[in-house]
């Protein structure tokens, strides 16, 4: 499927400082301008929108999904990507710590708002991210209008360390998300150390989730970005979790299953 590529700037309000920039990956199918597709929010790792980042935006695009990607720190800096280098890994790691909660529950919904707005959307959003990414995906998956959430090594969750004031409510408000979830860990992930990845299986199942959690053996932290990985990237691996993620978007994004008919699922007890 073919993709246009534009940016869009909305004004924010919970930090009093300016607009936010969207990096928008729309799918398009000649012939069909009134084509009209789902909308996932991609948010990006402490780098803002990379090259990694914008490429994983298009594939998912290329399957059919208007993908919004906001940088993330534009209280801070412009909405150009960081550069993987010490000093903007610095600057990241800071500035993750730094922005307040409430702006990044801003950020999420206003991009929520965007794919919302379009006349191409057909009104289901789902969201998406890696590492930093992944945390703000399950933090989006709070609003109610987001279907479906891939969080790829959601980093702070576990800890509760995301935003300034050591405010960070995400595990705690685990029963509020109403989509169904797939997290995906690296087994040798030390972001998110098993007793970590534990933490949040067990919370999510004991607040009433629905997700799957995927943890691949051998596979460290970030291993799905393709550049600068610090010999992480693993390209296997990356394709089958690219598979579970269109599974689960295309179940609950794009087809159309009608009201939930309220009966209890029964698994039968049979070999």
């Amino acid at each position: 499927m073919l993709i246009q590529e534009s940016t869009h700037d909305v004004p924010t309000t919970a930090d009093g400082q300016g607009s936010m920039r969207i990096y928008v990956f729309h799918p398009t199918i000649p012939g069909y301008p009134k084509a009209r597709f789902p909308g996932v929010v991609v948010f990006s790792e402490i780098y803002q929108v990379t090259g990694p980042v914008a490429r994983f935006a298009r594939q998912i695009a290329g399957q059919g999904y208007i993908c919004a990607a906001p940088s993330s720190y534009h209280e801070f800096t412009g909405p150009e990507p960081l550069k993987y280098d010490a000093e903007d890994t610095d600057n990241g790691n800071k500035w993750k710590i730094t922005k307040k909660l409430a702006a990044y529950d801003e950020d999420a919904r206003l991009c929520v708002d965007y794919l919302l707005s379009l006349d191409t959307c057909n009104g289901r959003v789902g969201a998406t991210g890696m590492c930093l990414g992944g945390h703000l995906a399950y933090r989006c998956a709070l609003d109610s209008r987001v279907k479906a959430a891939v969080c790829y090594f959601a980093t702070d969750i576990h800890s509760k360390t995301l935003a300034h004031g050591k405010n960070d409510d995400s595990l705690q408000r685990a029963g509020d998300i109403e989509g169904e979830l797939l997290m995906i860990f690296g087994k040798n992930d030390n972001h998110v150390p098993p007793e970590g990845r534990d933490l949040i299986r067990k919370t999510m199942h004991e607040q009433g989730v629905l997700f799957s959690f995927y943890e691949v053996a051998w596979a460290q932290h970030a291993f799905i970005r393709d550049e600068l990985s610090k010999g992480r990237y693993d390209p296997a691996i990356t394709k089958v979790c690219f598979e579970m993620l269109l599974e689960l978007f295309g179940r609950t994004l794009k087809l159309d299953l009608g009201e939930h008919d309220g009966k209890k699922f029964v698994v039968e007890d049979v070999c």
